[in-house]
């Protein structure tokens, strides 16, 4: 493949990947924001309901647990978004798409699917066994 002889990813490729990246900031920094707003304020069924009802401890519960999840995804989220932008970086370096432990270039179908990614499919299975990652 000629990909593999390359030692990194044309400017124009580059441009590709940003785009991709780009876009799905936008969609997970709105997820990100979203999911704040639930945590923090337990979404549409808190003090902010004016109908009348009568929460039962069941209730509640339910609702605690959901905030939690909602704190747990939002943690998630800002951890993809600080790896999105991280891979930005690392476009305008013109370091992106390099395995950090192989280095060689991660198939450009790996990176459409996963553009934060910075290990090829083999590498991290290499580190799985190890117990490292």
């Amino acid at each position: 493949m000629a990909d593999q002889l390359k030692t990194r990813y044309s400017d124009e490729e580059l441009a590709e990947f940003k785009q991709i990246i780009e876009d799905m900031l936008v969609k997970a920094k709105a997820e990100y924001s979203t999911l704040r707003e639930v945590a923090m304020h337990g979404g549409a069924n808190d003090i902010e309901d004016t109908s009348p009802s009568f929460k039962t401890i069941e209730d509640d519960g339910a609702s605690q647990l959901s905030k939690e999840e909602a704190s747990q995804m939002a943690q998630r989220q800002y951890k993809f978004i600080k790896n999105l932008e991280a891979a930005l970086v690392r476009i305008e370096n013109k370091t992106y798409g390099i395995c950090r432990v192989t280095g060689q270039l991660i198939p450009k179908e790996r990176l459409r699917l996963v553009p934060h990614a910075t290990l090829t499919v083999e590498a991290k299975e290499m580190l799985a066994k190890q117990g490292k990652n």
